[in-house]
């Protein structure tokens, strides 16, 4: 005669059954599925929140980072001590033959005070070669009105439509840029004043670089700021970004002496750990959402353990093992957990996805800047999506929902059947 089997197999179909018999409201305990739709909604937000925020912050820093390293140099060089860099082209044509060197860029760099009849404004004035500001992607790429063809015999400037738009200058129009590094006199520095038109207007998507850059030719910038054939620095582009201490130490080892090499990582190192300090502390305050999330599963599934304590003794008398019980209510409140999550990942992917677009809707409908450029630098909302990052937030998200079960399905397995049954 076959013996009956005293326990079903792990996560049988009557396990399943179960648990997702349990998930689904009753009339008369309609409530146990409003806290199970509780905590589905608990993980669900803080998933939610925690990859768009993660999101945005890493937008902030990939803009920043491009826009910072597109414009100015991995590596400036130097003279030590800060002396006017005389014979910079042979300096130039050497370090060109390190390896891993893209392009050396000569560079004058000074204050003026671009005006015209209707407004005054501070500029950031540089002095660059033609094939130089070409090696620019962040300029050559976003001329928006006029060309940088012959800029190096133009003697015209190349400003941002931010300082177009305030001075109201269009190409053709004249700057008339003042410097107070003029002259020298018997009665001492006199300020050097000259217009110059406007040869070419560009939009690099940061306000404060649109509304302070001007670039200059070379040759023209020497004469304005005095600096006879010397240049300020030279800057130096690079392969790879990254690993730029190595490339920078190759160019120290190049045998050029009286030179003072700095990278981008140190002159930019107090901002960029400030970003990185924010974005690790974003993470971990939008991390306890979760972790409240799945104290929702807890409590959701510890009551519903109590209403089921019936069912679960019939269960246990008819021969249901105590991992059979375990394993329903685990599944139960994991269904919850992953559901919640991948519901979560999904909508914060498709949110990072038009983040531009509906900040923009949200802004026309409630009839407010909701992100101002002259405050955040950068013109559009960004969103870069790191998969390293967004996988650790749905892992952390499911291991908590699965951790949030155990103890009280192991409650569930544990309760005694005469008990249970006791006053039925």
């Amino acid at each position: 005669m076959a013996t009956l089997p005293t326990d079903t197999r792990p996560f049988s179909p009557f396990e399943w059954m179960l648990a997702l018999r349990y998930l689904r409201a009753r009339r008369e305990r309609g409530f146990i599925s409003v806290l199970a739709l509780f905590s589905f909604l608990g993980i669900l937000l803080g998933v939610f929140l925690l990859i768009t925020v993660m999101a945005v912050m890493n937008g902030f820093r990939k803009e920043l980072f491009s826009k910072i390293l597109g414009l100015n140099g991995h590596v400036i060089v130097q003279k030590v001590g800060g002396d006017d860099f005389d014979g910079y082209a042979a300096v130039a044509e050497r370090l060109k033959t390190v390896a891993g060197v893209k392009h050396v860029v000569p560079l004058i760099e000074g204050q003026a005070m671009a005006s015209t009849p209707h407004l005054a404004l501070a500029g950031l004035v540089r002095g660059i070669e033609e094939d130089g500001i070409k090696s620019l992607s962040l300029i050559a790429n976003n001329v928006r009105f006029g060309t940088l063809d012959g800029f190096d015999t133009s003697e015209g400037i190349a400003i941002g439509t931010r300082l177009a738009n305030s001075l109201r200058v269009n190409v053709g129009d004249p700057v008339t840029l003042v410097s107070p590094r003029g002259a020298v006199t018997p009665f001492g520095t006199a300020p050097r004043i000259k217009p110059y038109k406007v040869a070419a207007i560009f939009e690099m998507g940061m306000s404060e670089y649109d509304r302070t850059m001007i670039f200059m030719p070379l040759a023209e910038a020497q004469r304005y700021f005095n600096k006879g054939k010397a240049v300020d620095v030279l800057e130096v582009f690079v392969a790879d970004p990254d690993q730029v201490a190595e490339h920078a130490a190759l160019m120290r080892g190049a045998g050029i002496p009286g030179l003072h090499f700095s990278d981008w990582r140190q002159r930019n190192e107090s901002f960029f750990t400030v970003l990185e300090v924010e974005r690790n502390m974003m993470f971990i305050i939008l991390s306890v959402v979760v972790v409240v999330a799945a104290f929702n599963i807890i409590s959701g599934l510890i009551m519903l353990v109590k209403d089921k304590g019936r069912e679960i003794g019939i269960l246990r008398t008819m021969g249901a093992s105590k991992g059979a019980i375990m394993r329903v209510f685990l599944i139960t409140g994991t269904s919850i957990g992953v559901v919640g999550t991948l519901t979560g990942a999904g909508l914060a992917l498709l949110f990072c996805w038009r983040i531009d677009e509906i900040r923009q809707f949200v802004a026309w409908v409630t009839n407010t800047n909701l992100f101002n450029p002259e405050v955040y630098y950068l013109t559009r909302l960004p969103a870069d999506i790191n998969a390293k990052t967004t996988a650790t937030i749905v892992l952390m998200a499911l291991t908590l929902s699965v951790l949030a079960t155990l103890y009280p399905s192991w409650r569930a397995s544990k309760l005694d059947p005469v008990e249970a049954l006791r006053y039925e």
